[in-house]
Protein backbone atom coordinates (compact mmCIF):
# COMPACT_ATOMS: atom_id res chain seq x y z
CA UNK A 1 0.00 0.00 0.00
CA UNK A 2 1.35 3.51 -0.98
CA UNK A 3 2.48 5.95 1.87
CA UNK A 4 -0.39 8.32 0.37
CA UNK A 5 -3.29 5.89 0.69
CA UNK A 6 -2.15 4.86 4.48
CA UNK A 7 -2.07 8.39 5.45
CA UNK A 8 -5.26 9.02 3.54
CA UNK A 9 -6.68 5.92 5.49
CA UNK A 10 -5.76 6.87 8.94
CA UNK A 11 -6.87 10.66 8.61
CA UNK A 12 -10.25 8.97 7.93
CA UNK A 13 -9.96 6.88 11.07
CA UNK A 14 -8.96 9.92 12.98
CA UNK A 15 -11.90 11.95 11.89
CA UNK A 16 -14.24 8.94 12.47
CA UNK A 17 -13.03 8.90 15.75
CA UNK A 18 -13.43 12.79 16.58
CA UNK A 19 -16.40 12.72 14.94
CA UNK A 20 -18.58 9.85 16.57
CA UNK A 21 -17.65 11.22 19.67
CA UNK A 22 -19.16 14.25 19.54
CA UNK A 23 -22.68 15.35 18.98
CA UNK A 24 -25.66 14.84 21.13
CA UNK A 25 -26.31 12.77 24.32
CA UNK A 26 -29.74 11.51 25.50
CA UNK A 27 -28.62 13.68 28.96
CA UNK A 28 -28.60 16.58 26.76
CA UNK A 29 -33.09 15.96 26.85
CA UNK A 30 -33.33 15.42 30.55
CA UNK A 31 -35.98 18.30 31.18
CA UNK A 32 -37.14 18.21 27.82
CA UNK A 33 -41.53 18.12 26.99
CA UNK A 34 -42.97 15.73 25.86
CA UNK A 35 -41.58 12.82 27.95
CA UNK A 36 -41.69 9.87 25.91
CA UNK A 37 -42.62 7.10 28.03
CA UNK A 38 -41.67 3.98 25.49
CA UNK A 39 -43.89 1.22 27.50
CA UNK A 40 -47.08 3.65 27.51
CA UNK A 41 -46.42 4.78 24.12
CA UNK A 42 -45.57 1.06 21.85
CA UNK A 43 -48.42 -0.76 24.07
CA UNK A 44 -51.22 -1.23 21.64
CA UNK A 45 -51.12 -0.59 17.96
CA UNK A 46 -48.61 2.25 16.49
CA UNK A 47 -48.28 2.91 12.97
CA UNK A 48 -45.35 4.62 10.90
CA UNK A 49 -44.76 5.85 7.84
CA UNK A 50 -40.76 6.13 6.61
CA UNK A 51 -38.24 6.82 4.03
CA UNK A 52 -34.68 5.66 3.61
CA UNK A 53 -32.17 8.23 2.13
CA UNK A 54 -28.65 7.05 0.60
CA UNK A 55 -25.62 9.13 1.97
CA UNK A 56 -26.19 11.58 -1.30
CA UNK A 57 -29.62 12.36 0.03
CA UNK A 58 -31.92 10.95 -2.55
CA UNK A 59 -34.69 8.75 -1.38
CA UNK A 60 -34.27 5.00 -2.51
CA UNK A 61 -37.42 2.93 -0.23
CA UNK A 62 -40.70 4.10 1.09
CA UNK A 63 -42.29 2.12 3.61
CA UNK A 64 -45.06 1.76 6.41
CA UNK A 65 -44.78 -0.21 9.79
CA UNK A 66 -47.64 -1.39 11.86
CA UNK A 67 -46.44 -1.69 15.45
CA UNK A 68 -48.37 -4.32 18.07
CA UNK A 69 -46.65 -3.42 21.70
CA UNK A 70 -47.13 -5.53 24.17
CA UNK A 71 -46.18 -6.28 28.18
CA UNK A 72 -44.52 -10.18 28.54
CA UNK A 73 -43.13 -10.57 31.75
CA UNK A 74 -40.82 -7.89 32.07
CA UNK A 75 -40.16 -6.71 28.03
CA UNK A 76 -41.72 -4.86 25.96
CA UNK A 77 -42.44 -6.63 22.75
CA UNK A 78 -42.53 -4.86 19.59
CA UNK A 79 -43.87 -6.99 16.66
CA UNK A 80 -43.15 -4.69 13.22
CA UNK A 81 -44.47 -5.98 10.01
CA UNK A 82 -42.81 -3.71 7.04
CA UNK A 83 -44.53 -3.23 3.67
CA UNK A 84 -42.41 -1.19 1.40
CA UNK A 85 -43.69 0.61 -1.77
CA UNK A 86 -42.52 -2.18 -4.09
CA UNK A 87 -44.14 -4.61 -2.56
CA UNK A 88 -41.78 -6.09 -0.28
CA UNK A 89 -42.55 -7.29 2.99
CA UNK A 90 -40.66 -7.97 6.52
CA UNK A 91 -40.91 -8.70 9.98
CA UNK A 92 -39.11 -7.96 13.02
CA UNK A 93 -39.69 -8.25 16.94
CA UNK A 94 -38.09 -6.71 19.20
CA UNK A 95 -37.19 -7.40 22.98
CA UNK A 96 -37.17 -4.32 25.28
CA UNK A 97 -36.00 -4.90 28.90
CA UNK A 98 -35.81 -1.84 31.10
CA UNK A 99 -32.67 -1.65 32.91
CA UNK A 100 -33.27 1.23 35.03
CA UNK A 101 -34.90 4.84 35.05
CA UNK A 102 -32.65 6.06 31.93
CA UNK A 103 -31.37 2.45 30.50
CA UNK A 104 -32.85 -0.22 28.00
CA UNK A 105 -31.82 -3.15 26.21
CA UNK A 106 -33.22 -5.06 23.41
CA UNK A 107 -32.99 -7.97 21.00
CA UNK A 108 -34.43 -9.06 17.85
CA UNK A 109 -33.33 -11.93 15.14
CA UNK A 110 -31.65 -9.65 12.62
CA UNK A 111 -29.95 -7.78 15.47
CA UNK A 112 -26.25 -8.52 16.23
CA UNK A 113 -25.94 -8.63 19.58
CA UNK A 114 -27.71 -6.61 22.38
CA UNK A 115 -28.96 -2.81 21.86
CA UNK A 116 -28.17 -0.57 23.99
CA UNK A 117 -30.96 2.53 24.61
CA UNK A 118 -31.19 5.34 26.89
CA UNK A 119 -33.90 7.65 27.46
CA UNK A 120 -34.07 11.03 29.07
CA UNK A 121 -37.18 13.78 28.84
CA UNK A 122 -38.49 13.38 25.53
CA UNK A 123 -35.74 12.16 23.46
CA UNK A 124 -34.53 7.91 22.92
CA UNK A 125 -30.94 7.18 21.79
CA UNK A 126 -31.03 3.54 20.61
CA UNK A 127 -27.65 1.88 18.93
CA UNK A 128 -27.18 -1.27 17.66
CA UNK A 129 -25.31 -3.71 14.56
CA UNK A 130 -28.02 -4.97 12.11
CA UNK A 131 -27.52 -7.82 10.20
CA UNK A 132 -29.02 -6.36 7.02
CA UNK A 133 -29.54 -8.82 4.06
CA UNK A 134 -27.80 -7.20 0.61
CA UNK A 135 -27.99 -9.38 -2.78
CA UNK A 136 -26.44 -12.55 -1.44
CA UNK A 137 -24.51 -11.67 1.62
CA UNK A 138 -25.06 -10.33 4.77
CA UNK A 139 -23.53 -6.80 6.09
CA UNK A 140 -23.46 -5.31 9.56
CA UNK A 141 -24.62 -2.19 10.17
CA UNK A 142 -24.26 0.09 12.99
CA UNK A 143 -27.43 2.39 13.25
CA UNK A 144 -28.00 5.34 15.92
CA UNK A 145 -31.46 5.62 16.22
CA UNK A 146 -32.58 9.00 18.04
CA UNK A 147 -36.79 9.43 18.98
CA UNK A 148 -38.14 12.51 19.61
CA UNK A 149 -41.82 12.60 21.70
CA UNK A 150 -43.29 15.38 20.12
CA UNK A 151 -46.88 17.24 20.26
CA UNK A 152 -50.14 15.74 19.93
CA UNK A 153 -48.74 11.87 19.96
CA UNK A 154 -46.18 12.11 17.19
CA UNK A 155 -42.81 10.53 17.83
CA UNK A 156 -40.34 11.84 15.72
CA UNK A 157 -37.49 8.89 14.80
CA UNK A 158 -34.04 9.41 12.74
CA UNK A 159 -31.28 6.80 12.27
CA UNK A 160 -28.12 7.16 10.82
CA UNK A 161 -26.96 4.13 9.04
CA UNK A 162 -22.79 3.47 9.05
CA UNK A 163 -20.72 0.32 8.00
CA UNK A 164 -16.74 0.67 9.01
CA UNK A 165 -17.37 4.09 10.09
CA UNK A 166 -18.56 5.65 7.02
CA UNK A 167 -22.04 6.90 6.57
CA UNK A 168 -24.36 4.89 4.50
CA UNK A 169 -27.64 6.73 4.57
CA UNK A 170 -30.45 7.87 6.78
CA UNK A 171 -33.88 6.00 7.84
CA UNK A 172 -36.60 8.82 8.93
CA UNK A 173 -39.69 7.84 10.63
CA UNK A 174 -43.14 9.25 11.64
CA UNK A 175 -44.97 7.31 14.39
CA UNK A 176 -48.67 7.49 15.87
CA UNK A 177 -50.47 5.74 18.42
CA UNK A 178 -53.67 4.63 16.87
CA UNK A 179 -56.56 5.06 19.48
CA UNK A 180 -57.53 2.81 21.51
CA UNK A 181 -61.22 1.09 22.23
CA UNK A 182 -62.37 1.58 25.31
Amino acid sequence: MSRSIRRLLILLFLSTLVTGCAGMKPEDFRDTTPALDLEDYFTGQVRAWGIFQDRSGSIRRQFTVDILGYRDGDDLVLEEDFVYADGEQSRRVWRLTRIDEHHYEGRAEDVDGVARGVLYGQAFNFRYTLLLDVGERTWRVNFNDWMFMHEDGVLINRAEMRKFGIRLGEVTLFFRKEAQDT
